[in-house]
């Protein structure tokens, strides 16, 4: 599969989940309050993930007929499995959460209380999950296991932490898809990261338009998708600035609000505004 074919079979894969999917999201269990107070159903990143799925088990079985390869490379396996875990433990907090303990320093807070939160649960299983797939790649190399396991897991936090008005996370997941993708080239890992690109495309119009929320469930995987490809088609140098700059805006989370930073910077806050209705200012 090439790498327009797999940005565009994600993206015909979201566009029909999202059609045949209606009753699943008008669930009540799944209804939240937005920022304006709207009701709209949340963890619509659900479609993302199981786009993704689609795809690359669609792939699989057209490889063993002959269509296509049937082997299922590395970096598939790691972009997927970052993306279905980190779906995963976003979801439990999609479903489980509160807004009574927020940030890092909130969650940590309430767990030294000796009350487990799901963001607790999230930021503390993210961590693991992301170790693992680290150690899946580099193994035998700790130090590089650390390092690529920090990147992940701080990629899907930033996804978590822009996810505060219409479509910020998805349009900085696609900004930084561009780059990964000249990187990635047309080898396994492109491809690989094209099919989570389009899928997230299918879910942009419906995001802006307040439809439905990505949610935690989506916010999560896609930066997760995002560090999984960073490490596997970034070197040594690129992957430790990039670790270093995650760990800087997750600090800075802490004590400003994005939202505040990119309503006070123009180019930013142009694009934040891009596609999302006139009323819809962001918070």
């Amino acid at each position: 599969m090439t790498v327009v074919a797999a940005l565009l079979t994600g993206l015909a894969a979201s566009l029909v989940l999202l059609r045949t999917t209606t009753a699943v999201f008008a669930q009540p269990v799944l209804a939240r309050e937005n920022y304006r107070g709207h009701q709209l159903p949340t963890a619509a990143g659900l479609v993302l993930v199981a786009a993704v799925i689609a795809v690359e088990g669609g792939r699989t079985l057209a490889g063993t007929v002959g269509l296509g390869d049937a082997a299922t490379a590395p970096a598939r396996l790691l972009v997927l499995g970052a993306l279905v875990m980190f779906g995963f433990l976003g979801l439990v907090d999609d479903l489980l959460g509160d807004a009574q303990d927020r940030g890092l320093r909130g969650h940590i807070a309430a767990a030294l209380r000796g009350r487990v939160t799901t963001g607790f649960v999230k930021l503390g299983g993210g961590a693991a999950v992301a170790l693992v797939l680290a150690g899946a790649v580099n193994g035998d190399r700790p130090a590089r296991v650390l390092l690529d396991g920090a990147l992940i897991a701080l990629a899907a936090n930033l996804g978590n932490l822009l996810d505060r008005a219409p479509g910020r996370t998805l349009k900085w997941g696609l900004l930084a898809y561009l780059p990964l993708a000249l990187v990635a080239g047309l080898g396994a890992p492109g491809v690989a990261l094209a099919v989570v690109a389009g899928a997230a495309l299918g879910l942009l119009p419906g995001d802006l338009r307040e439809v439905h929320m990505l949610g935690d469930t989506g916010a999560n995987a896609l930066g997760a998708a995002m560090g999984a490809a960073t490490v596997l088609v970034a070197g040594p140098g690129a992957r430790q600035i990039t670790v270093l700059v995650l760990l800087c805006l997750t600090l800075l989370s802490e004590v400003v609000s994005f939202s505040r930073i990119i309503g006070a910077v123009p180019p930013l806050r142009m694009l934040d505004r891009l596609g999302r209705p006139a009323t819809s200012d962001g918070s």
